[in-house]
């Protein structure tokens, strides 16, 4: 059984594409076709089930076009509309190169002087140039290169160096 905890979402599944199964999806992070991924995390009525695609292309820069193994008709493909998307943690941790901010969600914020838990990363505002992580709490932080200091992945941590002041705000 898949944990919450193993996977993040990476984006949604829209309407049904054509008539051999086909799914359009909306994604916020791409890191299925950068890590190279044979399947894919659905949230079907609250279980994450592993979904093994077939193919995928894509028709734009946050939206595809997949079709899973089995899924072999509009109505079968039908069926997964609205399903969250997630990608296994594992597979991003076995090369930390491709850590996406994504992937950072549910990561626990420590001060770098003083090993001090400030939060846990809720979610991340990318919505400007600068972006934020937003701490289960509420507060903001930049997701500056400048303030973190160490990522681990398999602790779940992100050690930052932050300025003082800045989490009174």
């Amino acid at each position: 059984m898949i944990r919450p905890e193993e996977v993040y979402r990476i984006g949604r599944l829209g309407k049904a594409h054509g008539v051999k199964g086909e799914v359009s999806f909306q994604f916020e992070d791409d890191i299925f076709d950068r890590m190279d991924a044979d399947y894919l995390v659905l949230d079907m009525d609250g279980i994450l089930v592993p979904f093994f695609m077939e193919e995928y292309r894509f028709r734009s820069d946050s939206l595809a076009l997949v079709k899973f193994c089995d899924v072999n008709s509009q109505e079968r493909a039908s069926e997964l509309t609205g399903c969250d998307v997630f990608f296994p943690r594992a597979l991003v941790e076995e090369d930390d190169e491709q850590l996406s901010l994504a992937s950072l969600v549910g990561f626990d914020i420590v001060e770098a002087d003083n090993n001090k838990k400030v939060g846990v990363i809720a979610a991340i505002d990318d919505s400007t140039a600068n972006v934020l992580f937003e701490l289960e709490d509420g507060r903001l932080l930049p997701a500056s290169d400048n303030l973190i200091t160490e990522i681990n992945t398999k602790e779940r941590t992100i050690k930052m160096e932050i300025p003082k002041g800045l989490l009174e705000l």
